[in-house]
């Protein structure tokens, strides 16, 4: 069984199990991009029903459609938003048009779900038609960036639930290892003492500070341009529906969506994006600092730092038996580097935006939700497949600490920093250890004295020196 549907194109036969038509199959046949369709992405899909819905309501409401089919039209669009039809959305996520593809193929679904709900066959549109009655006083350049903003808000609650939980992991084992003493570096050498706890808990509020900053990016997409309709001129719209549509939308989805006071820039205005392609960014560049730490502290295990264990996934080599890699923190450092390059892609379509529209959201909208889907899964495995098995080799750590020549710092509130460095010098020169020299051989200071400085407490916190 099959249907003819006709644009001012030609025609095309459609099988009737379908219930996009002749637009979105002509989106479908001209973009093979990335393999990647819009049904990949539920959130968007969701987004472009409440948005749809929205608009039907609206228009119900101002009287600029008949209400028996405005209410088909919102059963259809409950079907979507349901994800009853997350199969039917087929256009690939970069593609021509500005997203034109996308919102026909909304409202091509929509309008067929709504004809069947009227008791009339799929493609008859002089009923309800995809054009005149679900996009009434709509065009994609407002329908198509409402959506992505509204996708991406629901979508990012999920990934800052993750890094939530990252961090929550980072504080847990920041307790955990609270007591175990280790040699703090700088440059990639001896520092002073610190506890590995301390470690932990930084990375935790790093993560955390991650969270508010993707908080922030995520309040700017709240503003909307929607019954901007072409340009922002609201053409085609009935009077009083931008802001009525706003209304209903944010009742919808519990979002406080605000309509935006220019709607000419804001149909061309691509700066929220690059708000939070820029964070998610920065987010990934920490990931990747945390990452390298725990790959360094890890390595060895014997001819390495060997300051920490992870969970051992899989054997690391093909060819040297027994060998174990820090596999999730590779991958994770490798997703952090798509992201970051995906953050220049945003900007340089920005950048691309020509008078009255940026053409160029489709490949944004496609960089974001990569992003944050690929950096999501990759925070979740390296909580869940490595910082909670993570392990702490606490007498190593702690020998390394009192091995160190670093240590010498805890003594020159008593001893000045000449003759501490003249210690330190002398250490390295002759291999001698710091106790060595200052309590055996110099008696700068008694055993007691010495046990006093160097305790647990007074290494981890300075301010007790005196």
């Amino acid at each position: 069984m099959s249907r003819t549907e006709q644009d001012f194109l030609g025609q095309r036969e459609i099988a009737d199990d379908i219930y996009y038509g002749v637009q979105t199959i002509r989106g479908k046949e001209n973009f093979h991009i990335t393999g990647i369709p819009m049904s990949q992405e539920p959130y968007f899909v969701k987004a472009l029903g409440y948005v749809k819905k929205a608009a039907a309501m609206a228009n119900r409401d101002l009287g600029a459609i008949d209400a028996k089919v405005a209410d088909a039209i919102i059963l259809g669009c409950d079907r979507v938003i349901a994800g009853d039809m997350m199969d039917q959305f087929v256009t690939d996520f970069i593609q021509g048009g500005a997203g034109t593809s996308t919102n026909m193929n909304a409202n091509e679904v929509i309008a067929n779900l709504a004809l069947e709900a009227l008791g009339f066959s799929k493609g008859d549109y002089q009923h309800v038609s995809p054009n005149d009655h679900v996009n009434y006083g709509q065009s994609t350049n407002d329908t198509y960036p409402t959506a992505f903003r509204l996708a991406l808000i629901l979508r990012l609650e999920s990934y800052m639930t993750a890094l939530r939980q990252l961090q929550e992991a980072f504080f847990a084992k920041g307790r955990e290892f609270d007591r175990v003493l280790k040699m703090g570096r700088t440059h990639l050498q001896d520092a002073v003492p610190m506890s590995l706890g301390a470690e932990f808990r930084g990375w935790g509020t790093t993560i955390g500070e991650e969270v508010d900053r993707i908080s922030e990016a995520r309040a700017l997409l709240r503003e909307i341009n929607l019954g901007a309709t072409a340009i922002g001129t609201s053409v085609t719209a009935a009077v009083g529906y931008p802001k009525l549509a706003v209304r209903h939308l944010s009742a919808l989805t519990g979002v406080d969506f605000i309509l935006a006071g220019d709607l000419v820039e804001a149909t061309s205005d691509t700066g929220a994006y690059v708000q939070l392609s820029g964070v998610l960014k920065r987010t990934a560049s920490k990931l990747t600092k945390i990452c390298n730490d725990i790959r360094l502290l890890a390595s060895g295990p014997r001819a390495g730092f060997n300051e920490i264990n992870l969970p051992q996934l899989q054997p690391g080599s093909s060819i040297m038996p027994g060998k174990v890699n820090p596999v999730i923190p590779e991958v994770v450092n490798q997703t952090s580097f798509l992201v970051i390059g995906l953050d220049t892609t945003v900007t340089l379509a920005a950048s691309a935006g020509q008078l009255q529209l940026n053409v160029m959201e489709p490949v944004i909208s496609f960089a974001l939700f990569f992003s944050i889907r690929t950096m999501e899964r990759a925070v979740n495995s390296l909580r869940e497949n490595c910082v909670i098995g993570i392990t702490a080799n606490e007498e190593h750590t702690r020998n390394m600490v009192l091995n160190s020549l670093g240590i010498v710092t805890v003594l020159k509130p008593l001893l000045g920093y000449k003759q501490c460095a003249e210690i330190a010098r002398e250490g390295y020169k002759s291999g001698k250890s710091l106790h060595q020299i200052v309590v055996v051989e110099r008696k700068l200071l008694t055993q007691e004295k010495w046990d006093e400085m160097f305790s647990f407490e007074r290494l981890i916190n300075p301010d007790m020196i005196g």
